[in-house]
């Protein structure tokens, strides 16, 4: 179950930042609606019952690689600025410091060259890949994918607004495994995508034993994605991660048996994933939806409710969900509504 209660049943109304169009870099699914019109239904809930919030086969399709880019939308910062300035400041701060930042930072004139650099080192092994191979091999990808680098971006955005742990920029483009496990996972992606399977498995295996993060390179995850934590996180082949996604340490996204084909779970937008949790087989979870640490969830999951429980139920039951007025990835609120049917107090 989630970790703490909270006594209210409505929160207060939280928009998405202002962000580019939603974009994963293999554009091998289709976008069938308009991004920003999807967040206003969202933020502007009108009342409705289980049944009608459930999703219909035919529309299960808001996860987005887009063949059609929307209007861009100009960036809030320069996140490879402030990298430099924070690797500047720092290593006149800490001069213990100042020869890893220059070799890590300073020395590259641009961040895809910097990301490539440190995974490279971060991943690189005498028993499978050289660091100047993977160099050469992450270099490639993030120069001649744009979008990579923009997904990358994106997601160090979301770690410097949700996660209180997090002092700047630089701190989790360096050593957030989370972070890096992710950016390694969309090369490896893009490898898969390619056909080149075996490169992306090999991949795969050596970022599990690295980061304690096993996503399959068949996995699709969208942008402004947080890991927080991150150990421990497993996600299967034909799992797909939507836009501004929050998960913790120790979630799987997996399979319920043997079945072969797209058999892993498909998150939406805006979805917060609690620790521990297990969503298991090929169902949706709706977006702005919230599940409960510890949960193991076998079904499917309405948009903005919250699920919770071994096995996941609804929190205010089947028929009359609690409705999230708020984006709990966004919100990172972990609590629970328990004031109509409880009296229980710790």
């Amino acid at each position: 179950m989630a970790a703490c209660i909270d006594t209210s049943r409505s929160e207060g109304r939280q928009a998405l930042p202002e962000t580019k169009a939603p974009h994963i870099s293999s554009c091998d699914y289709e976008h069938d609606c308009d991004y920003q019109s999807k967040i206003t239904r969202f933020c502007r809930p009108t009342p409705c019952n289980h049944a009608s919030m459930a999703i219909p086969t035919s529309s299960r399709v808001p996860l987005k690689p887009i063949g059609r880019r929307l209007p861009e939308i100009p960036e809030r910062d320069d996140v490879w600025v402030k990298i430099r300035e924070e690797a500047k400041l720092t290593s006149s701060q800490e001069p213990i410091l100042s020869s890893y930042y220059q070799s890590a930072i300073l020395s590259h004139d641009s961040f895809a060259s910097a990301l490539a650099n440190h995974l490279a080192l971060k991943l690189g092994s005498p028993m499978s890949f050289s660091s100047a191979a993977l160099y050469d091999l992450f270099k490639g990808a993030l120069m001649e994918d744009k979008g990579i680098v923009e997904s990358a971006e994106e997601d160090l955005r979301a770690v410097m607004e949700r996660d209180p742990a997090c002092i700047g920029y630089l701190q989790c483009f360096l050593n957030f495994k989370g972070f890096l496990a992710c950016q390694a996972h969309r090369v490896a992606h893009r490898l898969w995508s390619q056909g080149r399977l075996t490169l992306a498995q090999v991949l795969q295996s050596r970022v599990s034993e690295v980061f304690a993060m096993d996503i399959h390179p068949g996995a699709r995850i969208g942008r402004g994605v947080l890991f927080d934590h991150a150990t421990g996180v497993v996600i299967g082949e034909t799992a797909v991660v939507g836009d501004h996604v929050s998960i913790l340490h120790k979630v799987t996204l997996g399979g319920n048996g043997k079945a072969t084909g797209d058999r892993h779970p498909k998150i939406g937008d805006g979805v917060l994933i609690g620790a521990g949790t297990s969503v298991l087989g090929n169902i949706r979870v709706g977006e702005g939806a919230k599940i409960g640490a510890g949960s193991v969830v076998l079904k499917e999951v309405p948009p903005r409710t919250t699920a919770a429980g071994n096995p996941a139920r609804l929190v205010g039951g089947e028929e009359n969900p609690v409705t999230l007025d708020r984006i709990p990835s966004l919100s990172m609120d972990h609590t629970w509504h328990t004031s109509d049917w409880s009296d229980y107090v710790i």
